[in-house]
């Protein structure tokens, strides 16, 4: 069963141990009213000590400010950074903050950052929507302590966090991308996705083993450390061509990986796709850009993006009826990396 998320310490919980009223509490925290030195000292002593965060989206809504939420990818760097930065990341970055502001709210980046970084503690937010989130994620946890209102795009990984998210559909996607192959002649099909603890994953996994069992096809499964990027992908490749020189075909989940793939592959001598096809996830710029084009799929973004602002609007003003969304099913975009003829 799901653990619930982090309780909000409220300023009930700091009255009750201070022994005072929530009245002066409010009063002894925000400067107002008249308060003893030494009643306000110990009740900021004891909000302290509780972990107390005043409630900014309470506060807006009676003064009539603006709420502000983020939007955090979890992927490390050397993926959801350079040619990245123009694709998933911005893709729904775009959207998300025409929707919120159409609903009154403003939307922060929070770029994607390397380990060392903590760009959260720079914030004062009332909400955030996180891409992807893996299994324990660091990014997650720290806005769920806060007490913060929080939608997931891509269901989280692991099962241990109670989360709302917008599906993405990793499992028909992956099905998709694989009867394209299979109708193209894929004869044996390699499995790459990365080695954290993602929903997008494991469900590719699941898919890929059904169809492996399927067309009794040996399954060949690769997890790869997101970090390596690029240079991971290129490793990658050169290992599984190695070990199994009769592939004539990769699926590889993350887009940094297919691209060093494709480089390893042709270096190699493997023309793409004559003997080798190549598809990847998602279709942003490192897919379109890298040659040959690579196959991929359009997940309707614009649409997911819209999804996750509008239940993140109605958890901040207290609906929290709606835990979950769908996104549209992904559809084909067909490039050379897969255009081979049937065997």
């Amino acid at each position: 069963m799901a653990a619930p998320s982090a309780q909000r310490i409220t300023i009930a919980d700091v009255a009750r141990e201070a022994g005072v009223s929530r009245t002066t509490v409010s009063h002894a925290l925000n400067g107002r009213g008249q308060v003893d030195p030494a009643t306000r000292s110990k009740v900021e002593d004891v909000a302290r000590s509780l972990g107390y965060r005043p409630n900014r989206h309470a506060q807006r809504l009676r003064t009539g400010g603006t709420s502000m939420i983020a939007l955090l990818s979890s992927m490390p760097f050397t993926v959801s950074g350079g040619p990245s930065r123009l694709g998933f990341f911005m893709e729904v970055a775009s959207v998300a903050a025409t929707s919120a502001l159409e609903r009154g709210l403003v939307m922060a980046l929070v770029p994607p950052h390397r380990p060392d970084q903590n760009s959260l503690n720079l914030l004062d937010i009332d909400g955030a929507l996180v891409i992807e989130p893996q299994a324990g994620d660091p990014q997650l946890a720290a806005l769920l302590a806060q007490g913060l209102p929080v939608v997931s795009i891509g269901r989280p990984g692991g099962d241990t966090i109670d989360v709302p998210y917008v599906d993405l559909l990793s499992g028909p996607a992956t099905q998709m991308l694989l009867t394209h192959m299979l109708a193209q002649g894929a004869q044996r099909i390699a499995l790459v996705v990365g080695a954290s603890e993602r929903t997008s994953y494991s469900q590719a996994e699941q898919a890929y083993a059904a169809m492996a069992a399927g067309h009794g096809m040996q399954p060949v499964t690769l997890r790869l450390d997101e970090a390596l990027g690029e240079d991971g992908g290129y490793a990658a490749a050169r290992q599984l061509l190695t070990e199994h020189p009769e592939l004539d075909a990769m699926l590889v989940m993350v887009d940094a990986f297919a691209v060093g793939a494709a480089r390893y592959a042709q270096e190699a001598g493997r023309r793409i796709p004559e003997d080798l096809m190549l598809a990847t996830r998602y279709d942003g710029l490192r897919a379109r850009s890298c040659e040959p084009p690579l196959t991929a799929l359009d997940l309707h973004l614009e649409t997911v993006a819209q999804q996750a602002v509008d239940m993140l609007f109605e958890h901040l003003r207290g609906d929290l009826t709606r835990r979950t969304a769908s996104s549209p099913l992904p559809s084909l975009a067909l490039r050379r990396s897969t255009q081979r003829k049937p065997r």
